[in-house]
């Protein structure tokens, strides 16, 4: 047919549904509309995945295996916090303050570990509501069935834009061209038919033809699986998104025995180990309706600890190695010992329960089903520091302060002559000499007695009566004020220094062995003592020759009405304390408590405060009670007496 005689009779095709009525006034092609192509899928396949849909249920905890739970306890046997209950710790999020407060400062990696079957974490996710295309792009082997829908352009004499369904006896209807069987026929091939079937009517046209909505197909999911059951998914998904729909296995599922049953053909196994530690898909085939997927029961398991980089449960096939479980296991941490690794049987439990592997003439050593295979770090286990070099930090009144590395079994006297020696301003008394496993054992002991000291305010607020109104506020106030006091001492940490214990006289340091991190400052030579604390003035004043404690408390304008001057104290440049109290005198302060005691450059002297002081009118109110009371008594013991 020619262009002329196909526009010559589109008065005759005004008549027919989908043309425009102005069609040949127009001038130019034809425009072909879609006729009205209702929904081809069955209602009663609509109506169940409806019901489908509402009956799906919400997502269940993850529920680890026997196995699982037997190498977790494993993992974290020995570790800070760790028990054998078979419950997950709570995260950040779920615990309370308390257990903040107590966890807080564990390193991470003394936290407990969760050991789970590789791959759980993939199944774990939300199954979707609707049936998803796993696969943006269909295949060219695509065999178009009843229910797929295309979308067909074509341009040139002839211009339509349609939809058309393929009905169930394989067609789908063009206007114009009438029917066209596609049953069949694949993607790559299907617009050379449509171009074939339409020329027999137009001439001198282009098309193209894509697919539009996907037919559903209904497959089945058996077997050691989460919701086994029917599930219509499109015609474009794959067995692993099937299995995403169904949640995937159970504990007892195997990942890597998985059949697709296609009627009488053999079925095919799929290992999903392929996709998860490779990302291979060439064995996830796409469903057909009526495909069965069956989960076998899961075949023989070991777990992989210790320092490498995914730690798991992970499932075996026949003739698997040692090296097989390390791949698996993303291979050693950065800090993991390579050369060996540690392998726990359940046969020889009863016996030698742990035998040690050499690597890598051990690397094709086979694997049993209870294997438990640990892999060692070598930062976890505290190393002979006799035999190490030492990274010290050298500041202050050196000739050349910095970083340095030492050699084994160096002191403090050869890391001051490596650092050049003193310079004339050196105060060699005021040395501030910082180490880090004596911060860290601070910090250790400084939260114990905390905790000791608000279990001991806890347990005195609880067992206190009171009496009155009076009495239940001020033990109220006490209790807030002392809740601040434990958060302000929390707020404190410890910074290592050592106590040299240095005479002002002194001319050297110690000879100390160093440790990894030390740290050395040596303070210029400082002018001024400092008094602070419940005195008139408190500041900073000149040091002046040989002065006493006490002539630097009269520069301050001595204590106040409410200082306790049986308590003062003073804090030496070298770390060390003299206090008031070590004194052994009978006077009070004001009649030489430290008088007489030189002071050195750079004390810091200090005076506290008080405590529990009370005013004259509640003495007065005190002793009245106690007089009333009195007299209530000897009233009571009279009149017994008449």
């Amino acid at each position: 047919m020619s262009l002329a005689l196909a526009v010559g009779s589109v008065a005759q095709a005004q008549q027919m549904p989908g043309f425009p009525a102005d069609a040949a006034s127009q001038g130019g092609p034809i425009r072909l509309r879609q006729q009205g192509i209702n929904n081809l899928r069955d209602p009663a396949v609509r109506q169940e995945e409806s019901l489908e849909r509402n009956r799906m249920e919400t997502r269940r905890p993850y529920r680890p295996g026997e196995f699982e739970l037997f190498v977790q306890r494993l993992a974290n046997a020995g570790r800070l916090g760790a028990t054998t209950r078979v419950d997950t710790t709570p995260s950040d999020a779920d615990r309370t303050g308390k257990e903040r407060e107590t966890f807080g400062d564990v390193d991470a990696a003394n936290r407990r570990i969760e050991i789970r079957r590789f791959g759980a974490e993939l199944m774990a996710q939300q199954e979707p509501e609707e049936p998803t295309d796993f696969s943006s792009l269909v295949p060219p082997d695509y065999l178009l069935s009843p229910g797929d829908e295309l979308v067909i352009t074509m341009w040139g004499s002839v211009d339509a834009d349609v939809r058309a369904a393929v009905d169930r006896s394989g067609r789908i209807s063009l206007p114009r061209v009438g029917p066209v069987m596609v049953a069949g026929v694949r993607y790559a091939d299907v617009a050379e038919v449509i171009r074939r079937r339409a020329s027999q009517v137009f001439r001198n046209f282009d098309l193209s033809v894509s697919l539009g909505q996907l037919r559903g197909v209904r497959v089945y999911v058996t077997g050691f699986v989460e919701r086994p059951g029917a599930y219509s998914v499109t015609s474009l998904s794959t067995v692993a998104g099937a299995l995403l729909r169904a949640g995937g296995p159970t504990s007892a599922g195997s990942f890597r025995q998985i059949q697709l049953r296609r009627g009488s053909q053999p079925p095919v196994t799929f290992d999903l180990y392929d996709f998860l530690l490779s990302g291979d898909r060439s064995g996830d085939r796409i469903l057909q309706a009526g495909d069965v997927i069956h989960i076998g029961a899961v075949g023989a398991q070991i777990g992989v600890i210790g320092s490498v980089n995914k730690p798991a449960v992970f499932e075996l096939r026949a003739n698997e190695t040692v090296a097989d479980a390390l791949r698996m296991a993303g291979g050693f941490s950065a800090v993991a010992d390579r050369s060996r690794v540690a392998v726990e049987r359940l046969d020889d439990r009863s016996s030698v329960r742990v035998t040690q592997l050499g690597l890598p003439d051990s690397q094709s050593v086979a694997l049993a089903s209870g294997d438990v295979l640990r892999a060692f770090s070598v930062i976890d286990v505290a190393q002979p520091m006799l035999r190490q070099n030492k990274r010290v930090r050298i500041e202050g009144e050196v000739l050349r302060p910095g970083e340095y590395i030492m050699p084994a079994e160096s002191s403090v006297t050869d890391a001051l002559a490596v650092a050049g020696g003193l310079t004339p301003s050196a105060y060699l008394f005021g040395t501030e000499f910082t180490r880090e496993s004596v911060r860290m054992t601070q910090q250790e002991n400084y939260e114990r007695a905390l905790r000791d000291l608000e279990t001991e305010f806890t347990r005195a607020t609880s067992t206190q009566r009171t009496s009155s109104a009076d009495e239940a506020a001020a033990q109220a106030a006490r209790s807030a004020a002392t809740s601040r006091l434990v958060e302000r001492l929390r707020a404190i940490r410890p910074n290592g220094r050592i106590v040299l214990e240095l005479m002002p006289e002194s001319g050297q340091l110690p000879d100390l062995a160093l440790e990894d991190g030390d740290r050395l400052y040596v303070p210029p030579r400082p002018t001024t003592v400092g008094v602070f604390g419940s005195v008139f003035n408190g500041g900073s004043y000149l040091y002046g020759g040989r002065r006493s404690v006490d002539e630097y408390l009269r520069l301050a304008g001595g204590p106040t009405k409410g200082a306790d001057v049986r308590s003062v104290f003073v804090i030496r440049a070298n770390g060390s304390v003299v206090s008031g109290l070590q004194q052994q005198r009978s006077s009070i302060f004001s009649e030489g408590n430290l008088a007489g005691v030189p002071a050195e450059p750079g004390d810091t002297i200090f005076v506290p405060e008080e405590v529990n002081k009370t005013t004259f009118v509640q003495n007065a109110k005190d002793w009245t009670q106690i007089l009333y009371q009195f007299g209530l008594g000897m009233a009571g013991i009279a009149a017994l007496r008449n």
